[in-house]
């Protein structure tokens, strides 16, 4: 997988398959490219309906580096690899597909970004997922630093304890990410959003909070359910088919809701 310098000189991976006009995919908290959307077929799915499907490992995630320093994840880092990304490969114009964390982020790069075309956003909403609160980041944190895992007493810190263990993800640079992160947008920034969106989320996804907390503050947004929650939404047949059809309606110019 080649890899790029960003802004910092931290080398983020990356990986630019099919052919056909570019689709950026930013994958989800303690996930990675690979995970999030090659093994489910939601990559292969967009290459086979004439895309390129651009593939991320976001810092501390995957195959990019892995920085164990906060500060290295602070003032929208994030947002300005994917930036960088787009520079590095000459893209001007660009839907930016994301699932749970990779949606934050792809509303982020679209908030600031011109060249941000549309948005798909899968496993979103303003509730537990948004990581709204500095207590409830720092517990998560504090559950990914700790050695024994049994010592974890709060559920959701112990639950993404589970889940980054079962992804073999670097612990140390996950609690760095989780000490820097901010809250989700607000309502009024996400009210500016103009591009054609999209909100897939799973039916049964208690994370998210209310399913149609995005769509309903995005205007013009869509939102779709496709079975599953939080970890299982993604990789349905579902939500690939809903992916690719937003995708074609978009590139005949037809309403995309």
């Amino acid at each position: 997988m080649p890899s790029f310098s960003s802004f910092d000189g931290v080398r983020i991976a990356y990986e630019v398959t099919g052919r056909g006009d570019p689709v950026v995919l930013l994958h989800g908290f303690a996930s990675d490219s690979r995970t999030n959307w090659v093994r489910p077929g939601v990559a292969d799915a967009i290459a086979d309906a004439g895309w390129s499907p651009v593939l991320v490992d976001a810092r501390g995630h995957g195959r990019s580096e892995k920085p164990h320093d906060p500060a290295a994840y602070r003032d929208r880092a994030m947002r300005r690899d994917v930036e960088a990304l787009l520079d590095h490969l000459g893209i001007d114009q660009v839907p930016v597909v994301g699932y749970s964390m990779g949606s934050f982020l792809a509303i982020q790069v679209a908030l600031s970004d011109p060249r941000v075309r549309a948005l798909i956003l899968g496993g979103v909403g303003l509730g537990q997922a948004s990581i709204a609160s500095r207590e409830r980041s720092d517990r998560i944190a504090e559950g990914l630093e700790v050695a024994d895992r049994t010592a974890i007493t709060d559920p959701t810190a112990l639950a993404y304890r589970n889940f980054a263990d079962s992804t073999g993800a670097d612990r140390v640079a996950l609690a760095a990410l989780q000490r820097s992160r901010l809250g989700p947008p607000s309502i009024d920034l996400l009210s500016t959003i103009q591009v054609p969106t999209l909100v897939l989320n799973g039916e049964d996804d208690t994370l998210v909070g209310t399913l149609d907390s995005i769509s309903e503050a995005i205007p013009g947004a869509s939102l779709e359910l496709v079975p599953g929650n939080h970890l299982s939404a993604v990789v349905t047949p579902q939500f690939r088919e809903a992916v690719v059809r937003f995708l074609s309606r978009l590139r005949r110019q037809e309403p995309t809701h």
